[in-house]
């Protein structure tokens, strides 16, 4: 029975004769609450700095330095005044309207020290010189990024801090810190495939990475062309560290095995098979590919363990010194050599922010708050890189391990009996796996459901065959190799990982071959999420049983998601591939994709399990194509006519209610109520378009906004006299 709150309310708020005391009661009643939490306050500050910063990414328009100033400062004034209130309400206030402000300023502040110029148009093939930062294995090639870049190509000023390539072939010059030299087609960052998807350009633009592309022909090493820095030689040794040490566990294990022993060590996934990365993720073991707290907690509390057993089996060492502190420095040790090596993601990041803070309250004899640690670790975090607010890493993360500090500060207040004494250990082990799939996996669901679409079934049964396994065998194994790797004796540790994997292999494929194991689910839109993060956060973070209206904001997120509507047209960046839904509610591909990404990625988005080449729509569906183009009977009795040549323009223009044209749309197209050509597509992107009452039509980049890693606006070419019906003139 939940109450308190509940209590509260009745007695307070029902029972009052009259009616007019309400909102003062209430309001008494919620500040009662906030005062005897006030020791779990300091929980909610990563919260308002994330807030701010989410405000800054929401702007349709990029602020100005001179506004990012502005607001810091009035967070100062604000700071101040807060310090000089005596009314606590009014100072609660203050502190967070601080903190969103500091958030918002830190996010522009961020923006202007990344800012770096970014590919506008495509560019190539051109010589290209540079230092290779990082290499990864993708498929039969690999995946580099390229730094300090020369070619005379560039024009004054525009020249990329960064660029990401694919070589078809491998090649032995392309080694992290070697200076080379190839030919290359670049093209700009590419943006999402509808409006509100992934945005890889941002996520570039932050990684100072201006441009992608693609190699031509052999790569050769070069002399540098300048000294390096003190931060490009450190950051040279790592990246060659890194590689060696994958080029060795991929020389021991071939394949996939080594792929995922690579990507449990240092972090590189380039070599994981696609159907062994969906099996794991279908059995709801991908957590164990990305390093994160399991990863963490098993180096850095398994060396605490071993150094201070080792320590306690020799007893004038025992009796005399201080061996738990020697055990958690050598702890603290090991796990910032497994971050460094791992590549520091965000989630990793984040262990080991909480890992250390547990190590450091051992050194100092105090206890360590587990929810503090939470939030100090989401709050650095947010201070290092606030664009990863963004990523489905660092919300799957924190939504995780908050929800599974919450479930046990539940337990440690109610004590729960954990039953007979037999078999207690192997009991608790079991339990805890159980509890920990069960609450990871439904906190992350929400996140996973937005940015992958879908949701897992089994990963309570997926996690208890295989956690054993990862747990006894596989890290200890990994641990072991990476000692022996100075002295070359990691092949029989790594044969014994391997093994390990191919057990927990053998449980991923398992597992996600069992019926129902996932459900495709539609993509949810971003205010469902904020909702239910919003009320996520309000659960877990307080501790009294008003904690439970948060379960009101969240009904009320999922209630957002199950009621957003899908688009009944979308249209690729290359304006010649194009999805109608169809009266049945399905989408479907009027005919082969040309950009197979987008129509993947719409499929996908849409909770639709199939690729794009079983969405190819059909005469029953409605769609008939020709040489020509292809026409579709919509929803709501609309006629859709995809263009192919000009030679069917006038007769789709007559007679079609929207038009999309992969050429030029004539002066004489003026019937429709919509025309999109490939010239709207150029400069806008991709199109997503609604039936109603109304007819709603977003793109890419008015839902990206004028940002700096948004396309930037294009004057007017010669051909602009043929967009005569603009989207934006709809009434």
């Amino acid at each position: 029975m939940v109450v308190g709150p509940l209590t509260t309310f009745r007695s307070r708020v029902w029972e009052a004769p009259d009616v007019r005391a309400w909102p003062a009661t209430v309001l008494r009643a919620w500040r009662d609450h906030a005062a005897a939490e006030r020791e779990r306050w300091p929980l909610w500050l990563p919260v308002g700095l994330g807030t701010g910063i989410g405000i800054y990414f929401a702007l349709p328009v990029e602020p100005s330095a001179e506004i990012g100033i502005g607001v810091g400062v009035a967070a100062v004034a604000g700071a101040i005044l807060a310090g000089r209130t005596a009314r606590t309400t009014i100072r609660i206030l203050l502190v967070a309207l601080v903190i969103i402000s500091m958030g918002f300023s830190y996010a522009k502040w961020r923006e202007v020290s990344v800012a770096a110029p970014v590919l506008q148009r495509n560019l190539g093939p051109i010589p290209l010189d540079g230092r290779v930062e990082s290499v990864q294995v993708h498929g039969k090639g690999l995946r580099i990024v390229m730094g300090a870049l020369q070619s005379k190509r560039f024009k004054p000023g525009t020249t990329p801090w960064r660029v990401r390539i694919s070589i078809r072939a491998k090649a032995g010059d392309v080694v992290p810190d070697n200076w080379i030299h190839t030919t290359a087609m670049l093209m700009p960052p590419p943006g999402p495939a509808a409006p509100g998807g992934y945005d890889f350009g941002r996520a570039a633009f932050f990684d100072r990475i201006g441009g992608v592309g693609y190699s031509y022909g052999h790569v050769k090493a070069i002399p540098p062309s300048r000294s390096e820095t003190t931060v490009e030689r450190v950051s040279g040794a790592i990246a060659r560290l890194r590689w060696r040490m994958t080029a060795r566990i991929q020389a021991a294990l071939p394949g996939s095995t080594g792929g995922i022993a690579s990507a449990l060590i240092t972090g590189d996934r380039g070599s994981i098979s696609d159907e062994d990365e969906a099996a794991l993720r279908d059995a709801g073991l991908a957590h164990v590919l990305a390093i994160a707290g399991l990863h963490m907690a098993l180096v850095g509390l398994g060396l605490f363990w071993v150094v201070r057993a080792v320590l306690a089996a020799i007893p004038p060492v025992a009796l005399n010194y201080p061996i738990k502190k020697w055990a958690a420095i050598a702890a603290l040790g090991g796990a910032t050599f497994y971050l460094i090596v791992s590549g520091a993601a965000t989630p990793a990041t984040r262990a080991y922010i909480m890992l250390a803070t547990m190590l450091i309250a051992i050194l100092m004899d105090r206890p360590a708050l587990s929810m503090r640690s939470v939030a100090l670790a989401a709050f650095v975090i947010l201070l290092l890189r606030p664009e990863s607010l963004l990523e489905p890493g660092f919300q799957m993360s924190f939504a995780a391990v908050a929800g599974l500090v919450a479930v046990a500060e539940w337990e440690a207040a109610h004590r729960l009996h954990d039953g007979p004494r037999a078999f207690e250990n192997i009991r608790r082990y079991m339990r805890g796996i159980a509890i920990t799939s069960f609450v990871g996996s439904v906190t992350t669901a929400p996140y996973a459901i937005f940015h992958f679409d879908r949701a897992t079934h089994y990963a309570v049964l997926g996690n208890l065959l295989a956690m054993p396994v990862m747990g006894f065998v596989t890290m200890p194994a990994a641990a072991i190799s990476v000692i022996a790797m100075p002295f070359h004796l990691e092949a029989w540790p790594l044969k014994v990982m391997g093994w390990g994997i191919e057990v927990m292999l053998s449980v991923g494929r398992f597992v996600s071959g069992l019926p129902g194991a996932i459900s495709t689910v539609s993509a949810w839109p971003v205010s469902a999420l904020i909702v239910l993060s919003l009320g996520g956060l309000w659960t877990v973070l307080w501790r009294r049983s008003w904690r439970w209206f948060g379960l009101i904001a969240m009904a009320g997120g999922f209630v957002l998601a199950l009621t957003t509507r899908g688009p009944d047209i979308l249209v690729a960046r290359d304006g010649a591939t194009v999805a109608v839904r169809g009266p049945d509610g399905v989408l479907r591909l009027m005919r082969k994709a040309s950009d197979d990404y987008s129509a993947d990625e719409w499929l996908k988005r849409d909770g639709d399990g199939r690729d794009s080449d079983a969405a190819i729509a059909t005469r029953k569906d409605g769609v008939s194509c020709d040489g020509y183009g292809c026409i579709a009977k919509g929803r709501r009795g609309m006629v859709v006519a995809a263009v192919q040549r000009v030679d069917a323009l006038d007769e789709d223009c007559a007679n079609a209610t929207i038009v999309l044209s992969a050429v030029p749309a004539s002066r004489s197209c003026t019937q429709p109520k919509l025309v999109i050509d490939k010239f709207n597509v150029a400069r806008a992107g991709g199109y997503a378009i609604w039936f109603g009452k109304e007819m709603r039509v977003e793109t890419v980049e008015g839902a990206r906004g004028q940002r700096p890693w948004s396309r930037q606006p294009r004057a007017p070419r010669k051909y602009s006299q043929y967009r005569r019906i603009k989207p934006t003139s709809l009434p």
